[in-house]
């Protein structure tokens, strides 16, 4: 039964990855517009499809605890910040960069769960983030001939934010709250707060860019709830290294699409992130060279 749901986890989170890869290319495709508009139609989309789930199966829309509220409302904010940095990320970079910048997430995971969750990491799995962070700098590439260094730091940024939200996911789906309802909760609080800076820094948009905008929320909403549904079926340790799949999407859109090729810093940086991601995985998992006595 357990390798059965980690199996479920896995496909839910390599699926997650791919529609995530094609929100960035949808927002990209959006193109000059405010951040907050952007992020706007991608929360609206969710909490309307999340709105519906929670009909269909006759869920509330109360918490099931409301000692989860805690946990729902900072699961907004750091989520609101990780959409607002990589948004701002995916509009500057390359996609493949915003991308594994994003996909820090899972090693911000170790970190926020040991406080939040009280998930004890091993010394080893330290080391793996700090060999993550090292192939970070790869991407960032601290320096003042870096003209990309504020976006690159913003979606840093936005990784580890991404990574605190994804703990209070689990901690909320592990005390009973419907995943539908942690979609419907974010997105719709989320909707909520762009709203007023929507309107303030609106600008006129073609029909093209508004069916981008469209499907980059269509997008965002089947990647949520898959990586909710993910975290829901498995630890964030043994299913987590998947997630870099969204890099190989991001990538092969990237060029396809907007004929990008990342250079050899940032080509580095993702061998030493994925590499780190890999060995945190089959040492989570007791797998290999690092299987447990």
């Amino acid at each position: 039964m357990k390798l059965k749901s980690r199996n479920k986890a896995i496909a839910f989170l390599i699926t997650s990855a791919f529609f995530f890869a094609l929100m960035n290319v949808f927002v990209r495709l959006s193109g000059d517009l405010p951040t907050f508009q952007k992020m706007f139609f991608r929360n609206l989309i969710a909490a309307a499809i999340a709105f519906i789930m929670l009909l269909k199966n006759n869920v509330s829309f109360t918490p099931k605890k409301m000692s989860n509220l805690q946990s729902l409302l900072l699961r907004t904010l750091f989520g609101l910040l990780g959409v607002f940095c990589n948004f701002y990320a995916v509009d500057h970079l390359l996609l493949s960069d915003a991308s594994i910048l994003n996909k820090m997430s899972p090693f911000f995971v170790v970190i926020f769960s040991f406080f939040i969750l009280k998930e004890k990491p091993k010394f080893f799995q330290l080391i793996m983030v700090g060999g993550a962070f090292i192939g970070a700098l790869f991407v960032v590439k601290p320096s003042f001939n870096n003209a990309d260094l504020f976006a690159s730091l913003l979606g840093f940024l936005g990784g580890a934010s991404a990574g605190a939200a994804y703990t209070f996911v689990r901690k909320c789906t592990l005390s009973g709250e419907h995943s539908a309802y942690v979609v419907f909760f974010f997105s719709f609080l989320s909707t909520m707060v762009t709203l007023p800076l929507f309107i303030i820094n609106y600008e006129p948009m073609s029909v093209y860019q508004l069916c981008m905008l469209l499907l980059a929320g269509f997008s965002a909403a089947g990647g949520q709830f898959m990586i909710t549904l993910a975290y829901k079926n498995a630890p964030s340790k043994e299913i987590s290294v998947y997630d870099f799949s969204q890099l190989i999407f991001s990538a092969i859109l990237g060029f396809v699409i907007f004929s990008q090729i990342p250079d050899v810093y940032s080509i580095i940086g993702y061998v030493v992130i994925i590499m780190m991601a890999v060995l945190s995985f089959l040492y989570s998992n007791g797998l290999w060279i690092f299987r447990k006595k």
